[in-house]
């Protein structure tokens, strides 16, 4: 499929070329069949997808981003009025975040966008269409020595409604993933909530202490006498981050999600032994042929069992981070943790970079993290 190619330069206007992405009106209407559409209808949904969202790529990229979808011709469908004018203030507060970012040193020279379509269903006079985003940044050198890209899985809802003559109007789109996307709108602000029923259940376990964001503190260095092999933990993160390792169960964000038990991999992939017993023992940590410990898999469960074994050591705050080192995030404050993620990429001005699953995220910078989610706790540990 021809790729659709965008030029963003600072200050420059990026259309929102999304008027012209249309689906086909012998598709759109009448061959569309309750619980599914027709496979070209589907692709037709997919190529919206994938111009508004190359689009919003762009506007955060200072150079050439590259999109792999195309309007269909057929001018039989477009954005609701709501919604094109929703997109023009998202494309709006991506720029103010691109010049946020570069001014506090990070930045992108070039983008590449895909998007593939999920799932499709027809329900009554509604299409929902969920889709599945990869996009990969290339970091602009600025000190020198950034990681050269940071790559991730977005997933997307998109609300389609009859637009008269069997056309389909998309309506709006949801974004799905828990953790917004460096390209994505800024989550609502949640208000801060009393201690969370997770963190109180767990009796006497330890509790981590929140770590600082800012300002940069002194380095503290790891020590390399503890037998542990931080590189061969960053290795395997970025080795499955996206194609997961088949030897180990994964766990969809609606059973829970697979963060911890994707950094529980890369522990052990790095030196961390098993300590067997009781699956709900917190203070026992294993991964079996049928099932594990709930400290492998759980974001406060690990915590506790990583603390009380004397595993890891918090840190005072999130730049103190180095390879090897893990990051939890408490996004509505409540006390219990939400996700965890492994650092497998750090550079010599002392910014962290990230790498998790649910949903899968490669070299992601603390930066970026903090600038998008002001309010979340965080929880840094050193290994």
């Amino acid at each position: 499929m021809k790729s659709l190619t965008f030029r963003a330069a600072a200050g420059a206007v990026v259309s929102l070329a999304v008027s012209a992405a249309l689906v086909p009106a012998s598709t759109a209407g009448a061959e569309a069949r309750p619980g599914g559409v027709d496979k070209t209808t589907a692709e037709s949904f997919g190529r919206i997808a994938g111009v508004v969202l190359t689009n919003r790529t762009a506007a955060i990229v200072d150079g050439k981003v590259t999109g792999h979808a195309t309007a269909p011709s057929t001018k039989v469908a477009h954005l609701s009025s709501a919604t094109a004018r929703s997109e023009k203030s998202v494309v709006a507060s991506l720029r103010k975040r691109k010049t946020q970012l570069k001014a506090l040193g990070e930045a992108y020279s070039a983008g590449d966008t895909r998007v593939a379509v999920d799932r499709t269903s027809v329900d009554g006079k509604k299409a929902t269409v969920r889709v599945t985003e990869t996009t990969q940044l290339t970091y602009r050198k600025i000190s020198g020595d950034e990681p050269g890209t940071t790559g991730f899985q977005a997933h997307h809802e998109l609300s389609f409604a009859p637009a008269g003559n069997g056309a389909w109007e998309l309506t709006g789109i949801r974004e799905l993933d828990e953790i917004p996307q460096i390209n994505a709108p800024a989550p609502a602000p949640t208000a801060p909530k009393t201690k969370g029923t997770a963190a109180a259940g767990a009796g006497d376990m330890p509790d981590a202490p929140q770590a600082s964001v800012w300002p940069f503190p002194k380095r503290l260095p790891k020590d390399t006498k503890t037998g542990l092999d931080y590189q061969a933990m960053a290795n395997y993160a970025e080795k499955y981050w996206k194609h997961y390792n088949p030897d180990y169960r994964a766990y969809p964000l609606g059973t829970g999600g697979d963060c911890t038990n994707f950094v529980s991999q890369a522990l052990k992939a790095g030196g961390w032994k098993h300590a067997p017993g009781r699956a709900g023992d917190y203070t026992k940590w294993w991964y079996g042929s049928d099932t594990q410990s709930d400290s492998w898999t759980g974001a406060n469960e690990w915590s506790w069992f990583a603390l009380n074994s004397q595993r890891v050591k918090p840190l005072k705050n999130v730049y103190q981070m180095e390879v090897g080192d893990v990051l939890q995030a408490d996004f509505n404050r409540d006390g219990s943790k939400d996700h965890t993620m492994l650092v497998t990429y750090r550079d010599r001005l002392g910014t962290p970079y990230l790498t998790y699953h649910s949903f899968d995220t490669y070299r992601r910078s603390m930066l970026s993290l903090s600038v998008m989610l002001p309010f979340t706790k965080w929880y840094a540990y050193r290994t």
